[in-house]
């Protein structure tokens, strides 16, 4: 019996804890259910989260934008001293002195233009050629390395502090991405092969120095002292050559003393930058001339800049004046863009706007608004530069093509109500070629005989007219 009992009771006990797990797992499965409703939640949370912040991604994306930029200049500057500081120097100070020397860094840099990409610790990276594309980039960071090392050096000389300091600059020239952000202040990150090569450029660098990569120096080296320094290998591309830029030559700097630039330097730069601005006033005419001008479109001012250079080169001017007639020319139509009557005067005022921001000085803009007011017609030149520009503006006259071109102007002409009849036409052109005479001996030399021929021709198509 007792041990009946003691079975007995035991089984009680089972019994007991049953009921006890049972209660407790109907409580944790309820607890479990509890749990998986606010985990359904969460999960809704955390999916409308997710899309929110896609969302906000994308906006963010929509907002910026990744620019390619085909020629571009970067500049990888490193501060070098900080190896150097002992118990003399307060480490605030010297903080404070790498601090001027930084900000008087950017400032160089935007003179130029080049701009100010990031500055990190010790290092300074600037990119010239972007926002606004030009051929002249490579030019303009060099001038802004060059006066760099120049004010190290008078940092140096400046303080016991100063000595400490040291500049390398690494420059390379090619193909950056830039990826824009914000609108008021556009913001940008620079990448690509190009940045990579100028920062090793750089660490190939001795203090003081500024190495250019062999891109760079193919398009810089007639204004700039430049010297072989060494090779870099490259991955994938086998060796690159560098070379050590001691100054500007002395033939176009101030005193000779290849610092800086002299009105030699600034013309030439100006003649490579011609390139730039012709670019963006044809693409101006190409979009603002109105389509009834049939003779003076885009065709006819590449015409004229044309032939500005071909007779300036053959009368014998000088740089200066080559850049001036070119010039003038580029602009001398595009007064049509705001009116038919009168244009020689807008296409000055469209000049003036336009030229001190491509360095050219006020006395240049005054002497190229001069040459674009003397192919008003009739042509009264007044000295040779004004002959050459009235010349290459009438040069269809002397041209193979002259009728078919002189066809353009009459139509535009008869547009505007100036011109009624081809027999009107063509008599106003025997008088006018017949009194027209070209000013430079090689503008006769090319096109007066030809000239004679037209006449011909033309009297004969009056006389088939009047048949």
């Amino acid at each position: 019996m007792p041990k009946k009992n003691g079975i007995l009771r035991h089984i009680a006990d089972i019994i007991s804890q049953n009921k006890l797990l049972s209660a407790e797992n109907e409580k944790l499965s309820k607890a479990y259910e509890a749990l998986a409703d606010e985990l359904e939640k969460y999960k809704a949370l955390l999916a409308k989260a997710g899309k929110a912040e896609i969302t906000s991604k994308n906006l963010s994306e929509k907002k910026s934008a990744v620019l390619r930029y085909k020629t571009a200049t970067v500049l990888y500057a490193d501060i070098l001293g900080f190896e150097k500081f002992n118990q003399q120097f307060d480490p605030k100070t010297c903080v404070d002195s790498l601090d001027e020397i930084f900000i008087k860094l950017q400032h160089i840099a935007a003179k130029f233009p080049v701009r100010n990409i990031r500055t990190i610790g010790d290092s300074l990276m600037c990119v010239g050629g972007i926002p606004n594309k030009n051929i002249t980039n490579p030019i303009e960071v060099l001038l802004a390395a060059i006066e760099m090392q120049y004010y190290l050096k008078d940092v140096q000389r400046s303080s016991e502090l100063g000595k400490i300091w040291k500049l390398r600059i690494g420059v390379h020239t090619g193909t950056v991405m830039a990826d824009v952000s914000g609108k008021k202040r556009p913001h940008y990150e620079v990448k690509g092969e190009t940045v990579n090569l100028a920062a090793r450029i750089r660490q190939f660098c001795e203090d003081g120095n500024i190495l250019i990569s062999a891109s760079t120096y193919e398009l810089v080296k007639d204004l700039f002292e430049c010297e072989y320094f060494k090779k870099m290998p490259v991955k994938y591309e086998g060796e690159m050559t560098l070379y050590l830029v001691k100054s500007i030559k002395t033939d176009f700097s101030l005193q000779g003393k290849g610092i800086i630039p002299n009105k030699k330097f600034s013309i030439r730069f100006n003649l490579i930058q011609f390139t730039d601005l012709q670019e963006i006033i044809l693409d101006k005419l190409e979009k603002e001339l109105p389509q009834s001008l049939y003779y003076h479109n885009v065709k006819h001012t590449v015409d004229v800049v044309t032939q500005v250079e071909l007779i300036g080169i053959g009368e014998g001017v000088s740089d200066e004046d080559l850049l001036l007639l070119k010039t003038a020319a580029l602009f001398h139509d595009a007064g049509h863009c705001v009116s038919y009557d009168n244009h020689e005067y807008f296409s000055c005022l469209i000049a003036r706007e336009m030229l001190h921001d491509f360095y050219y000085t006020s006395n240049q803009i005054e002497q190229i608004c001069e040459l674009i007011m003397a192919t008003k017609l009739p042509p009264k030149p007044q000295n040779k530069l004004q002959q050459i520009i009235c010349d290459a503006d009438l040069d269809y006259l002397g041209r193979s093509d002259m009728i078919p071109v002189a066809n353009t102007l009459f139509l535009e002409l008869k547009e505007r109500s100036k011109i009624k009849s081809m027999k009107e036409w063509n008599k106003t052109q025997i008088k006018f070629i017949s009194g027209h005479q070209y000013f430079t001996e090689t503008a006769r030399n090319l096109r007066e005989v030809n000239k004679q021929m037209q006449i011909e021709r033309i009297k004969s198509l009056i006389v088939d007219e009047a048949e």
